[in-house]
């Protein structure tokens, strides 16, 4: 799995910044595609994953309710 991307939920603290949901969704699509950097051609292709991936981030943090620890 993907160990260097960091949680971003914090329970009871602000939803993650649109910079922080960005660099996670950047960390995500190298790791799978294996391109740090990609080349021209496939460069579009990239950052259309990168931001689809960001947008579906936000409206995951958006839809998510508090839980209550079980006792």
């Amino acid at each position: 799995m993907c160990r260097n991307i960091r949680k971003l939920r914090q329970p009871g603290r602000r939803i993650p910044t649109n910079h922080e949901l960005e660099d996670a969704a950047l960390q995500f699509v190298r790791k799978i595609s294996g391109y740090q950097k990609p080349s021209q051609i496939n460069q579009e292709a990239f950052d259309e994953a990168v931001a689809r991936i960001a947008q579906v981030s936000r409206e995951l943090f958006r839809s998510l309710r508090p839980t209550r620890k079980a006792a």
